[in-house]
């Protein structure tokens, strides 16, 4: 029997190794992994090598590095996420590569539009932004009842509509008030404000 608190058997190699060589699996009895860090590394890599695929060798990666699928690179594991439940306690692509596709995901669930489209658009508007017509477009604006995209626009303009709550009856009153064409509402009843003609 081997002692759970200090090492653990590997169910592929045999061999008894400690705990940390094992990454976790909380359905498991004693949330571990059954086969060791290696050797699900080594079943991975004969399984990418069935499907056709060609992984980076294993063989002269420095150490404290690894080679990321999505782009290729090899880099240090500061570069990486952690994954508990990856062979080598790593995700599989790097922050950078996590981050482009993140940004794709985000772009088709929440606005329906991909990569290109979405450059198109700001190339329309000429890399401006559709308000004030100074600072650079980065900011996707959609309407909050129907969904549909207006533009692209500035971080300050995207979040001053979201202040005004996409009404437009207050953002001309702003716009008046902002003229200098002040008005006061006269108290009619409680609660109750007559608007100037």
């Amino acid at each position: 029997m081997v002692d759970q608190l200090n090492g653990k058997r590997c169910a592929w190699c045999g061999e008894i190794r400690p705990r940390a060589a094992f990454a976790t699996k909380r359905s498991n009895l004693d949330g571990l992994q059954h086969r060791c860090r290696d050797c699900a590394a080594e079943s991975d890599r004969r399984r990418q090598e069935a499907m056709g695929r060609t992984p980076p060798p294993r063989q002269g990666i420095r150490e404290g590095h690894k080679h990321c699928q999505a782009c290729g690179e090899l880099k240090p594991h500061s570069e990486w996420h952690k994954k508990e439940s990856a062979p080598d306690g790593l995700a599989s692509r790097c922050r950078s590569c996590r981050a482009v596709d993140n940004r794709r995901g985000h772009l088709m669930r929440k606005y329906g539009l991909t990569p290109a489209e979405l450059d198109a658009l700001i190339a329309e508007q000429h890399g401006v932004c559709c308000i004030c017509l100074a600072a650079p477009a980065e900011h996707v604006d959609h309407c909050h009842k129907t969904g549909r995209v207006r533009g692209v626009l500035c971080f300050s303009c995207n979040a001053a509509l979201g202040q005004f709550k996409d009404r437009p009856d207050a953002i001309r009153r702003a716009a008046a008030y902002v003229e200098g064409n002040a008005w006061k509402p006269t108290l009619v009843a409680p609660g109750v404000y007559q608007l100037p003609s």
